[in-house]
């Protein structure tokens, strides 16, 4: 039995390691194309992109193990009964079940780690992606001056080149208006030709310009004079551009850190009795401020038998309780806002609880489904069970993301939401587990036909 469940194991592990990096691959490239306008023209450093592809890719592992778990168990036991390994066992006396047994104890060994990752290392892991995606957003385009067109990137200066030679740095046809004085464009640079090339600390770019002349606006004293502007002849002139603001800034990572996707269980427990506790305060002030402006104290009103009539028209004291009923009903327009909003965060807090449960537990789920179904359909290799496994995981991510999604809108209560997905598909997993372990056949359409005539029969 020993030699058995070793077997399994060895049968299960490389196609569920190959499919788990297949499975993070097509996730990170889905990412990389979400945020590829963000990436492309921003001159980041080759460490800077390999962080980023790590924090990402680190991101996706809840979500890649399974898919991995479905794929490899579908492969595992398609394999076994393509080559009626399977029906060898079960003449031997070893049902499917025991058969079974030594890869779930392996798939639970997993979903647990799965939980752990998502509790203890995915919030780093946001916290570090979402970091340096935001940087990278706010950090400037790398210079890119073109043929023809005016660059203005750089602080200060407005730079435009008639021909360029991308290969050698080199410029033809240079104007340069320089704007760092409080006088605008009262300095203009022009030049036959330039060389562009960054000093070696990388913190400045040094352009040097070749037979060219510089005109500068005369200010003060000497402008009452018949000089209105000076120009400067020279044979070579060297600018050097600060370069400190196209450097990537790194922003301080605890300014991020009590966001809902950064945050373990524990956290999250914390930070939604906070959240409950600041919700159920604000319901008590909304309640309080309104119903102060209806109630009134009678006991405060002398008592007379004369009654002096108001000085203000019937229309004037209409319009005055019109305008007051239209500000009410804006203001508590406004709070219930306030508390729907409230209440989102909370939810959206509740999502991130449940999401470290539920995508573990869905581990469990679609193992048993993929083993089902591949002792079922008994087809090994990377067609048909791949196939199958992309429909079925579809399915499985279209109703998890409609579940988050009624959850955000508050149409659902977050475990309603976001064990939907895990409530439709475990019936469905022990009921191919119960086709599978009694031989039955998925598609024998006259057992289903008995079945609910022998129901109607009863009732």
């Amino acid at each position: 039995m020993k030699k058995l469940h070793s077997f399994l194991i060895r049968s299960f592990f490389p196609p569920f390691i190959a499919t788990f990096f297949i499975a993070i691959f097509i996730l990170l490239m889905q990412f990389l194309w979400k945020w590829v306008d963000e990436l492309v023209g921003k001159g980041l450093e080759i460490n800077i992109i390999l962080k980023l592809i790590f924090y990402a890719a680190a991101r996706f592992v809840p979500l890649a193990l399974p898919i991995a778990m479905l794929i490899a168990s579908l492969m595992t036991l398609g394999s076994l009964g393509e080559k009626h390994e399977l029906a060898a066992l079960k003449s031997s006396g070893i049902s499917f079940k025991r058969t079974l047994f030594p890869l779930l104890l392996f798939t639970i060994v997993i979903s647990y780690s799965s939980f752990l990752y998502s509790n203890y290392v995915l919030p780093v892991a946001n916290l570090k992606n979402g970091t340096l995606l935001y940087d990278i957003q706010k950090k400037k385009p790398a210079i890119n001056i073109r043929e023809g067109e005016f660059y203005n990137e750089i602080d200060g200066y407005t730079i435009k080149v008639e021909r360029k030679e991308s290969e050698s740095n080199k410029l033809f046809g240079i104007l340069i208006y320089d704007h760092t004085t409080e006088q605008s464009n009262d300095k203009v640079i022009i030049a036959e030709s330039g060389e562009m090339h960054i000093t070696q600390d990388e913190k400045f770019l040094e352009l040097t310009l070749y037979n060219g002349y510089s005109y500068v606006e005369v200010y003060g004293k000497e402008r009452q004079k018949n000089f209105p502007h000076q120009r400067i002849n020279f044979e070579k002139n060297i600018i050097r551009f600060d370069l400190k603001k196209f450097g990537l800034k790194r922003s301080d990572e605890s300014i991020y850190k009590n966001h809902y996707s950064m945050m373990s269980v524990n956290q999250l427990n914390n930070s939604i009795d906070s959240l409950n506790t600041k919700l159920k305060e604000r319901k008590q002030h909304f309640s309080e401020s309104f119903t102060d402006k209806f109630n009134y104290n009678l006991e405060n009103i002398k008592d007379s038998t004369i009654v002096e009539k108001s000085k203000r028209s019937e229309t004037e004291i209409l319009d005055f309780a019109i305008n007051k009923v239209r500000s009410n009903k804006a203001i508590q327009k406004s709070n219930a806002d306030d508390l729907r909003y409230r209440k989102s965060i909370i939810n959206r807090h509740k999502i991130e609880w449940h999401r470290k449960f539920s995508l573990a537990f869905a581990c469990i789920v679609l193992f048993i489904i993929g083993a089902s179904l591949g002792s079922l359909i008994r087809k090994g290799g990377f067609g048909i069970p791949i196939l199958v496994s992309i429909i079925l995981f579809i399915i499985y991510h279209v109703i998890s993301m409609m579940g988050e999604k009624a959850v955000k809108e508050l149409s659902m209560l977050p475990y309603e939401g976001m064990w939907l997905a895990n409530l439709v598909f475990l019936p469905f997993s022990i009921f191919l587990l119960y086709k599978t372990s009694t031989d039955s056949s998925l598609l024998d359409f006259s057992y289903y036909k008995q079945t609910i005539l022998s129901v109607f029969r009863k009732s």
